[in-house]
C-alpha cells in the first residue's frame, strides 16, 4: 500500500467515543420504536407557541460528537450539539418540544453505502433508511436531516482501496447518484411516516476546507469536493421549496474556520454546533428562509 493509499484510508477506523456512542444511539433508537399516531401536513413554519413533535435524522452530528456535551439518548437539556442548542432555543422562544434524536454514528444514508463502507473496513453501525426513518414519529410535524461527510469518506477510503480505477471521477460521480437514490428513498418513506412535514435539510460543507483534510494530498481533496458540490448541487439543494428549507452549509464561510471544529477537526465544537443551531432555529421558523447558493467559491477550495 502506497502512502497516498495510506491517506485514503486514514479515516477509516472511529474513535472509541464514536463507538460508544453507536450503542447509547442504537438504544435511543429502540426507544423511538413505540411512538405513533397519525399523519398529519403542516408543511410550513409552526405557529407561534405550538407543539412541534420533531424526528432529528442524522449520524455523529446529530448527537453532538466534538461537543463538550454531547447527547446520546433523545433529548438533552444540557446538550452542546446542534439538535440540544436549536430545541433550548425554540424552547426559550415559546414552542413545547417532543423530540425524537435518531443520531446513529458512522451511519450513512443506505444500506448500498453501508456495504461499500464495511467493504473497505470502515466501521458503519447502520444507515438512515433502514435504522432511521422507520422510527419517524407519525406525528412529526418536523423532519431534520444531515447526510453526507460519512458517504464522502466511504468513497475516498474506497478510491484509496483501487475503486474507480482509471476513472476515479467517473466512480465519484456514480456514487453521488446513489446518493441522490437514496436521498429520494428518504424522503419518500419520511412522507409516508409523517405526511408532509416541514423539512429541513443541511448540505454539505466542502470537506477540502474542512480541517481534518488540510494534510491529505490533492487529490484525496479534489475528490472530496467532487463528492460534496455534487451531492450539495444535484441533490440536496435541488429540494428547496415552500415545506423544505436548505441550510446551506457549502457557502458559509463559518463552515471553514478552523476555530468552529474539534479536535478531530471533522465534528464541529460547541462554537461551530451553535452556528449551524443558529440558523437551523431559522430555518424552522422563518416563512421566507434564503434558498441556497447555486455556486460559491467554496466550491473549488481545492484546485
Amino acid at each position: 500500500m502506497t502512502r497516498f493509499d495510506r491517506a485514503f484510508l486514514h479515516d477509516a477506523t472511529p474513535s472509541p467515543i464514536l463507538r460508544i456512542a453507536c450503542v447509547a444511539a442504537i438504544l435511543s433508537t429502540w426507544i423511538g420504536c413505540s411512538r405513533g399516531g397519525s399523519p398529519t401536513s403542516p408543511s410550513g413554519p409552526p405557529a407561534a407557541g405550538s407543539m412541534i413533535v420533531w424526528a432529528a435524522i442524522g449520524a455523529s452530528d446529530v448527537t453532538g460528537i466534538g461537543s463538550s456535551v454531547p447527547c446520546l439518548l433523545q433529548d438533552c437539556a444540557n446538550g452542546t450539539g446542534y439538535i440540544a442548542v436549536t430545541a433550548r432555543q425554540l424552547r426559550a422562544q415559546g414552542f413545547t418540544l417532543d423530540l425524537l434524536n435518531l443520531g446513529l454514528p458512522t451511519a450513512v444514508i443506505g444500506r448500498d453505502f453501508e456495504t461499500l463502507g464495511q467493504q473497505y473496513n470502515r466501521v458503519i453501525a447502520g444507515n438512515f433508511i433502514e435504522q432511521e426513518m422507520p422510527f419517524v414519529q407519525r406525528t412529526a410535524t418536523l423532519v431534520t436531516i444531515f447526510a453526507g461527510l460519512n458517504e464522502i469518506n466511504t468513497v475516498t477510503a474506497a478510491l484509496g482501496a483501487g475503486a474507480g480505477g482509471s476513472d476515479p471521477n467517473g466512480y465519484i460521480d456514480a456514487q453521488v447518484r446513489a446518493f441522490g437514490a437514496d436521498f429520494t428513498t428518504l424522503m419518500r418513506g419520511v412522507a409516508d411516516r409523517a405526511g408532509s412535514p416541514r423539512i429541513v435539510v443541511l448540505n454539505l460543507p466542502n470537506p477540502a476546507g474542512m480541517p481534518y483534510l488540510a494534510a491529505a494530498p490533492l487529490a484525496q481533496r479534489q475528490a472530496a469536493q467532487r463528492a460534496a458540490v455534487g451531492m450539495t448541487r444535484t441533490v440536496v439543494n435541488p429540494l428547496a421549496s415552500s415545506s423544505t428549507a436548505i441550510v446551506d452549509l457549502m457557502c458559509d464561510a463559518r463552515s471553514y474556520q478552523a476555530s468552529t471544529y474539534s479536535s478531530d477537526g471533522l465534528h464541529p465544537n460547541d462554537g461551530g454546533y451553535a452556528f449551524i443551531a443558529s440558523e437551523v432555529v431559522r430555518a424552522i421558523t422563518s416563512a421566507s428562509y434564503p434558498s441556497p447558493q447555486g455556486t460559491c467559491a467554496f466550491m473549488s477550495i481545492a484546485p
